[in-house]
């Protein structure tokens, strides 16, 4: 999952999910806000058609009210429910009647806000409001409610079955000492436009996400070819076949690119391993005649000293060549047991008498190029003995690496001069000694032999004295 949200795809995915989400978040408050205000209106407009249509009701003759019953009928304003509701009908007298009193109660909270809005709309219509009231209640907590649905178990069942409030409006005009009290029954909020964001989301996210996904992949799926043919080339430097070209016209365009680098880089390191077996067999081959020709010297000292020379040249050769040709290798990594590639290595030294031990901490397992890496642990090893006579060899797993470690109580390295160390021909001693300042390509090689397996090498120096040199290979 981790692998995932760093990669292009997972991170422009999750940004679209984002912002989706967020977008639709917005969609449905500024939704949900316009539906509760036509819900509000509705009311309302509801509550105000109740009180001037229940006060005209009041003043026709018995004989009008029947003449007129089907104009009343195409009269009647929208219902203030959800499309799709069954609302509760309250019986007429209970929907408007008269009274002498406010039907305000002691300890119930008025609406300020309905009052407002509901006394301009009575003013629209000609209503001069002396006094006004609004408030909720529930439903079966109105005395006059309560007592209908007694008489009537329809409505009783229905009151019940979705507990409803109770809009209660007290109007008193001016001039007149009657409260003309409509009750107006709430339907609940509409929760069809939840259902209706929470669908249109799915849909929008299956669609979108979906046609991205695929968009995303034909981009990035060459992309993670191009990268992982990239790691390979830089770290085994061997040419491979052209990447074939696919994707969008800037993806094969990079493509291509790469291909034509790789055959360009491909060919000048090939010339550069024909140079370098060149000038070793040029060079060796009258080296190995030196060598033969010096026999004949008298002078047991000078020839002593020549042969040192002919040797240091011989070693600090080979050293330059393998130094040339680390990562240029096909053969795939194998997995290996550090410890005991370890212990081949420390057995070589015992074998010769130098002070070296190993220590492991239980069983470390890593891809390694076999050769290489005893070839850098060597070094590793060569320079704490030069250095400081003895030399402690750990073998551990810290922070998801396998480190092999070697320590010694030698004089260290000063702390400015730790990152020079690592460069080719840099020595910790000025002499060309070999014995003691040596060529100054040791390290340089170690340093290039963690840099092959992904890895890195990593100089401290002790703080009871001496060096520390560790190998750090993701495991």
């Amino acid at each position: 999952m981790r692998r995932f949200t760093q990669s292009l795809l997972g991170q422009v995915m999750l940004s679209m999910a984002a912002a989706l989400l967020i977008a639709q978040g917005i969609s449905a408050v500024m939704l949900y806000r316009a539906a509760s205000e036509r819900r509000e209106l509705a009311i309302m407009n509801a509550a105000a058609f109740q009180l001037l249509a229940g006060a005209r009701r009041a003043e026709r003759a018995p004989s009008e009210r029947g003449e007129r019953r089907g104009a009343r009928r195409l009269a009647r304003p929208l219902s203030p429910a959800g499309e799709g509701e069954r609302r509760i009908r309250l019986p007429r007298n209970i929907r408007y009647r008269e009274a002498g009193q406010s039907p305000l109660v002691p300890g119930q909270a008025r609406q300020a806000e309905r009052e407002t809005e509901l006394a301009d709309i009575l003013a629209a219509q000609g209503v001069d409001v002396e006094e006004l009231v609004v408030f909720e209640r529930p439903l079966l907590d109105d005395g006059l409610v309560r007592a209908a649905a007694e008489r009537r178990p329809r409505l009783k069942a229905r009151a019940g079955a979705a507990p409803h409030d109770l809009l209660v409006v007290g109007l008193r005009q001016a001039g007149s000492d009657t409260w003309q009290v409509a009750r107006l029954p709430l339907p609940q909020r509409d929760r069809a436009i939840v259902r209706t964001l929470a669908m249109q989301t799915v849909i929008l996210f299956l669609v979108l996400v979906g046609l991205l996904y695929f968009v995303l992949r034909r981009i990035t799926r060459p992309l993670d070819t191009l990268a992982e043919r990239t790691r390979r080339f830089g770290g085994a430097g061997m040419a491979e076949e052209p990447l074939a070209v696919s994707g969008p016209q800037d993806i094969r365009r990079l493509i291509e690119a790469h291909n034509a680098m790789q055959a360009r880089i491909g060919s000048m390191l090939d010339e550069k391993d024909v140079m370098l077996g060149a000038i070793g067999h040029d060079l060796k081959t009258p080296l190995a005649a030196l060598r033969v020709r010096i026999e004949s010297i008298d002078d047991e000292a000078a020839r002593a000293k020549m042969a040192d020379s002919i040797e240091d040249i011989t070693n600090t050769l080979d050293e330059i060549l393998s130094l040339a040709r680390i990562g240029r290798t096909s053969a795939a990594p194998e997995r290996t047991e550090l410890g005991a590639l370890a212990e081949s290595v420390v057995e070589e030294f015992e074998d010769m008498g130098r002070p070296v031990t190993l220590d492991t901490e239980g069983r470390v397992v890593a891809p390694v190029h076999l050769t290489w890496l005893k070839r850098g642990l060597r070094n590793l090893i060569t320079n704490a003995l030069r250095y400081a006579g003895t030399a402690r060899v750990t073998i551990l797993r810290e922070d998801g690496h396998a480190v092999l470690r070697v320590d010694d109580d030698g004089p260290g390295i000063p702390a400015d001069r730790i990152q020079d160390m690592l460069e080719p021909f840099t020595r910790g001693e000025a002499s060309r000694n070999r014995e003691t300042g040596g060529a100054g390509l040791g390290l340089t090689l170690a340093r290039a032999v963690a840099e092959q397996h992904g890895g890195a090498l990593v100089l401290a120096n002790r703080p009871e004295g001496g060096l520390r040199a560790e190998f750090r290979i993701p495991v």
